[in-house]
């Protein structure tokens, strides 16, 4: 099939495939293993609380962990933000855009969290307030102009108050470059399949924005068919990228006809992972490192044959020397023939 082009602003998103903002995975260590294998058009960094970041910079803290490596990585590169105050918001903003260099502001719109909506009144709360949310993407668009501002959002705060496609033109209306929406409903959280009709509804609401839908998409073929079966211009790869992140450079091959490329083999997956730790070692030294690569290793692990074993042992490593020393013991492996033990 023919790639689809997507532009976000000036910003060339190419391919039109893009990794999702996700707290507490998606750092500068696992941005880098994604761009060593290739295939995702936007990297984007966790999402970074703005009125913490506030409050770091007031008390002369160290700026969020979750901007670590913005600064220097190779661009294009969103940052996703997230509060409810539209003042808040454009403040970050716009050191964002000075200060980083980034090159996409993305609003946090979606996340389904207790303690981000109930508690602050943030992330998928906001969908039932489409005149704060208008507010804060105003506001933010004139803090970061000329850098593109979007939005991510969610179907609707439950089943029975979907309200995407207003939302959809709130965001556009208010001056945001593209919307991202994950589907299914605060409500649902991860449980059940993602609406991809729904998604792809969403498009006859917008005028000229594209549309980036997000949801279940756990394979290559699934991208495929995401742009051949609905109206959107790009898609945004989630949970499945986090044990393996070649799913992009897979997905993108597919896209351009060259078929699907095999999986990395076992002794090949090992490989990445003891990379990425080492990326993570290098930031954050080798204890909190290594407490720190316990959850991404269990996701290299996930669906292999033995998985539950070396979970359950790597989750209780403390250092490098017992890291390393599970792994080579449990970590799945591949005898002669190529099948996994």
């Amino acid at each position: 099939m023919e790639i689809p082009s997507l532009r976000i602003g000036d910003v060339t998103v190419d391919p039109p495939i893009l990794q999702a903002p996700m707290a507490g995975f998606t750092n500068a260590a696992f941005r880098e293993v994604v761009r060593q294998f290739g295939g995702a058009g936007l990297l984007a960094t966790e999402m970074v609380n703005a009125r913490g970041f506030v409050w770091m910079d007031q008390n002369v803290a160290e700026h969020p962990d979750r901007l670590w490596g913005v600064a220097d990585e190779a661009r294009p590169l969103a940052v996703q933000i997230w509060d409810n105050d539209p003042e808040t918001m454009a403040k970050v903003g716009l050191r964002l855009v000075e200060e980083y260099r980034v090159s996409i502001v993305d609003i946090n719109f979606g996340c389904p969290v207790r303690q981000v909506t109930e508690k602050a009144h943030s992330g998928s709360y906001l969908l039932r307030e489409p005149c704060r949310m208008s507010a804060i993407i105003s506001r933010l668009v004139k803090a970061c102009s000329p850098t593109p501002v979007t939005a991510k959002i969610r179907l609707g705060c439950s089943r029975d108050n979907i309200n995407c496609n207003e939302i959809a033109r709130v965001v556009e209306e208010s001056g945001a470059a593209a919307l991202t929406v994950h589907g299914r409903t605060a409500q649902d959280m991860f449980k059940g399949h993602a609406d991809w009709d729904r998604i792809s509804e969403i498009k006859n609401h917008l005028k000229e924005i594209p549309l980036i839908g997000n949801g279940d998409l756990d394979s290559a073929q699934k991208v495929v068919n995401a742009f051949e079966r609905y109206n959107v211009d790009g898609v945004m790869i989630a949970r499945a990228c986090l044990g393996r992140p070649w799913l992009f450079a897979q997905a993108a091959a597919a896209l351009r006809g060259d078929g699907i490329p095999a999986d990395p083999t076992l002794d090949e997956q090992r490989e990445v992972m003891l990379n990425h730790y080492r990326l993570v070692v290098d930031r954050f030294g080798e204890e909190k490192g290594t407490v720190l690569m316990r959850k991404y290793a269990c996701c290299y692990a996930q669906g292999k044959r033995g998985a539950r074993f070396f979970r359950t042992h790597v989750a209780r490593v403390a250092n490098a020397d017992e890291f390393y020393q599970v792994v080579r013991e449990y970590f799945p492996k591949e005898d002669s023939s190529g099948v996994s033990e």
